[in-house]
This record gives C-alpha cells, sequence and structure tokens, in this order.
C-alpha cells in the first residue's frame, strides 16, 4: 500500500481531440518537473496489440483476449515518451493511420476501460513523482474523480480541427475535420468528454494560443494547491 504522504498530487485533464491536451499537458509537466501519463497512449498500444493479433477491434470478444494479455510499460518522464507491449517498442507504430482509426473499437469496450483505469492508478500511484499530470478522457470522472486539480480543456470545433490539420503535415483538412468530428462522435457515446462534471474547471483555448493556453492551466493548477494547502492548515 501506498504511504498517503507519497501520493502524488495528480493534475486530471480531460479534453476532445484536438484540444490541445496533450501538447500542453507535456509542457506544464516539463515546466514543473512532473510525471507526464498520456492515457490515450496506453488505449492506441492495446489497438496495436489487437492487430497485431489479426483481430478486429470491432469485435469485442477479440478486444477482451487481447487485454488479457496485454502487457504495457509506458514511462512518465514527458521527455521520453517511448511505449513498449512486451518487448516491442510501439512507441512510432501507435501513431499510424491504421491503429489512429481502431482506437475508438477499444475504448468502447467497458470492462477494458475499467482494467485499463485501474493500470494508470496504478502507474501514478507508483510513480515516483510528487505531481503526475494525466490526460485523456473521462480521467476527471472515472479515472481520478478526487484528483485536486481538475480541469477540461476545450475550444471550438473548427479550431479544433485547424489545429489536429496543422499537426498532420500534408494531410487534407477537411478529411482531417471529418476524422476527427467521426471520433468525437464514437467517443463521446462511452465518455461525455464535452460537458465539465461539478467541480472541474474549463479552460477554453479558442482564443488562446500555445503559451497563453500552458499559463491558463498553470493557473488553474496553483489556484487549486493553495486550496489544498489552506484546508490542510485549518484540517
Amino acid at each position: 500500500m501506498t504511504d498517503a504522504s507519497t501520493v502524488p498530487f495528480i493534475i486530471a485533464v480531460d479534453g476532445p481531440a484536438g484540444s490541445g491536451k496533450s501538447s500542453v499537458s507535456k509542457a506544464v509537466a516539463r515546466r514543473r518537473g512532473y510525471g507526464y501519463l498520456d492515457t490515450g497512449a496506453a488505449y492506441r498500444a492495446l489497438a496495436w496489440h489487437v492487430l497485431e493479433r489479426g483481430a478486429d477491434t470491432a469485435d469485442e470478444a477479440a478486444v477482451l483476449a487481447a487485454a488479457a494479455d496485454f502487457a504495457l510499460r509506458q514511462g512518465l518522464d514527458a521527455d521520453d515518451r517511448r511505449v513498449f507491449v512486451g518487448d516491442a517498442d510501439v512507441t512510432d507504430a501507435i501513431r499510424e493511420p491504421r491503429v489512429s482509426g481502431a482506437v475508438s473499437g477499444v475504448a468502447r469496450v467497458l470492462p477494458v476501460r475499467a482494467q485499463v483505469n485501474d493500470m494508470f492508478r496504478r502507474i501514478v500511484a507508483e510513480s515516483g513523482y510528487p505531481a503526475v499530470v494525466v490526460e485523456g478522457r473521462d480521467i476527471t470522472t472515472v479515472v481520478a474523480p478526487d484528483a485536486p486539480v481538475r480541469i477540461l480543456l476545450t475550444a471550438a470545433p473548427e479550431v479544433r480541427a485547424a489545429r489536429r490539420a496543422g499537426e498532420l503535415a500534408g494531410e487534407d483538412a477537411a478529411a482531417v475535420a471529418a476524422a476527427l468530428h467521426s471520433r468525437d462522435a464514437k467517443d463521446s457515446a462511452v465518455v461525455d468528454f464535452l460537458t465539465a462534471a461539478p467541480g472541474v474547471e474549463v479552460v477554453d483555448s479558442t482564443a488562446l494560443d500555445f503559451d497563453q493556453t500552458i499559463d491558463a492551466v498553470l493557473a488553474v493548477i496553483d489556484r487549486r494547491a493553495s486550496d489544498v494547502q489552506r484546508g490542510a492548515d485549518h484540517g
């Protein structure tokens, strides 16, 4: 059991595709020396694992079978984001289009989500970092609902689509927007990542540049950390 005094301070960040949650969360972790957990990478790795077994992520039984022997290794260093499944380095492979198109099939299987969420909690608890930014979807409500800092990072759909297109050089902007909206629609059938739950602060980056968004997130972290400290002082 982890000693209460060593439990990391958790910053939970949710948001839809293209909201900037990954790049902003990494930047925040780097600035503060926090750990960084990209939960989406784990789902991508599991989707890769299913495909490598010659199965289809639309087949729930195949996904459950793959999850049963899913051996993930994923560090929390924001500058070393290598991901392994068993001995295979899948860091680049999980970003391939075939995997991106298969992720929703994995993420929609609720028993798999429960298994992976337990894994996330264990990784964070055993990380050794004083604080960890945990980023993905349903982080603020399911993975870490009691986190002292819970943020929904969002932006207008057209802004998110433009940003995602800018990240994917050479890709057709309209096709990228269509894929983003399609993924949002599929994933929102399982997780509500567009509405902030009670106690979750919204950071809308529609009119903010990258540095301004980082500053906005850091401001929330500092304010919530101060609230926690005041509560401890008066507890």
